[in-house]
């Protein structure tokens, strides 16, 4: 064990609680004792859930000081409207330590940008993704799903396979074809999936240099193995990109529409180079959340048979014995509540960070200049003082009522949500609803699902699981 491993001390032990009618969902204790900042920053650089004591997931702000940094953990649902929506020009750039690790990877994509390069981009890529081109993209996810329910269909009955990957390779061709109009392909998909996971397990979540006087922190060290992942993304991206700059892409994909458009409208400044990190943002956004978000719905429901017990009785309530379509999702009730419990119980990106720019309050907290502000979805969709029984998995509550406004943010909020976020839904729905309809998935026995925050919220080593046909 390394010296700085022995300082940040032992990994928290994972709770959980599986009954016959309920399941209180895998969760990392939360810490207690004592501890200095070398420690705490590097439990967050280890994994950002290991940081939270019981204290924070209360519905209200905090505040601490890192080396003279001010840092503020937003739980109240007020200030989570301020800084997301009726403040949030003052909130608008993301932290440096988001920006930094992810600038290497993506350029000035959408999702790390601000200012004009936001401005000039976020209508151009929410357009591109818009909820009205759902009915053509929602064939493709029929298709992409059809296909790896033929392939589960060929596995021995009760072979195992890591969900996670499984996911991985099913929402990355998916988002290939609508975004590339493209076949991404068995090795292709493999470059990616691998390139990324490779990507988050050497980045490192903390910026030490913003810690100690650098306001934008400093530029990540691009290691050999660092530099070796992000070229086997940008090969296959850039290839995509080439094709449909040579006019040989499909003209209902993403990528051929940003193209046309951008030279209709020069004053986009979409360069090759932008295309890509644009092209490199959809994709990456577009398959990793969802890919996560679908691994942790088959722990749930693999863990709740009760659960799944309802959403077959919907399926086939709405489908009979067909496949679903994108048609049915609206009338998929029961499968939309057990992702959106899903998203609440492990969102995607746990954590949202803003850097301030000006002097602001927040509460009762007066607000620092470039101080970090971070929005916690996984401290605030399980805060006990918002949440009933937050612990549970509780498909039902999406079911009667919305949740009480910025108290459920997986998706962020205000003028920086996702602009993706009616195509994730739907894709989760429908792919969750197509495959649950033909396998029993289960998690592998003995295995243990434990949540760990890098980059994106993944199950510690994937998430082995069986594979049997209904």
């Amino acid at each position: 064990m390394s010296l700085l491993a022995k300082i940040a001390g032992p990994s928290p032990q994972t709770l959980e609680e599986i009954g016959e009618d309920y399941l209180v969902a895998a969760h990392p204790r939360p810490f207690e004792g004592e501890r200095g900042h070398l420690k705490l920053l590097l439990q967050a650089r280890r994994d950002f859930l290991e940081v939270w004591r019981q204290s924070d997931y209360a519905g209200q702000n905090s505040q601490i000081s890192i080396l003279g940094r001010q840092i503020i953990v937003v739980n109240a649902p007020e200030s989570v409207k301020q800084v997301m929506a009726a403040n949030h020009e003052n909130y608008e750039r993301k932290t440096p330590q988001m920006r930094r690790a992810l600038e290497f990877l993506l350029g000035d994509g959408l999702f790390i940008s601000d200012g004009e390069t936001w401005q000039h981009r976020r209508p151009l890529v929410s357009n591109i993704v818009h909820k009205n081109r759902l009915p053509v993209f929602g064939k493709v996810m029929e298709s992409v799903t059809a296909e790896m329910a033929l392939r589960w269909s060929h596995l021995e009955p009760g072979a195992t396979v890591n969900a996670l990957y499984e996911m991985a390779a099913l929402t990355a061709e998916i988002i290939s074809r609508t975004a590339f109009g493209n076949d991404l392909g068995a090795d292709s998909a493999k470059e990616v999936i691998e390139g990324f996971s490779g990507y988050q397990k050497l980045i490192d979540s903390i910026n030490i240099g913003y810690f100690v006087g650098f306001d934008d922190g400093l530029p990540i060290w691009r290691t050999p193995k660092l530099k070796a992942s992000v070229a086997r993304i940008h090969k296959v991206i850039d290839r995509v990109v080439d094709q449909h700059l040579a006019g040989k892409g499909d003209q209902d994909a993403m990528i051929d529409i940003m193209v046309r458009r951008t030279r209709r409208n020069p004053n986009l400044k979409l360069d090759k180079e932008a295309m890509r990190n644009e092209a490199a943002t959809i994709f990456m956004a577009g398959h990793e959340t969802t890919a996560a978000t679908l691994t942790w719905a088959w722990y749930l429901i693999s863990s709740a048979p009760w659960a799944e017990e309802k959403m077959l009785e919907e399926i086939a309530r709405v489908c009979g014995d067909r496949a679903p379509t994108v048609e049915d999702v609206p009338q998929l009730d029961y499968c939309r509540a057990v992702i959106e419990e899903t998203l609440r119980l492990y969102p995607p990106v746990p954590i949202l960070g803003r850097q301030a720019r000006e002097a602001d309050k927040l509460g009762d907290i007066d607000v620092q200049p470039a101080s970090l502000v971070i929005v916690v979805p996984w401290l605030l969709h399980r805060s006990p003082d918002l949440w009933e029984e937050p612990n549970r998995f509780m498909p039902e509550r999406f079911l009667d009522r919305r949740p009480t406004p910025y108290t459920y943010v997986p998706f962020a909020a205000g003028p920086r949500i996702c602009a993706g976020l009616q195509f994730g839904l739907t894709e989760s729905i429908l792919c969750l609803a197509t495959l649950a309809q033909r396998f029993k998935v289960r998690v592998a026995d003995g295995f243990h699902a434990s949540p760990v925050c890098r980059l994106t919220l993944r199950p510690a080593g994937g998430l082995p699981v069986t594979i049997t046909p209904r």
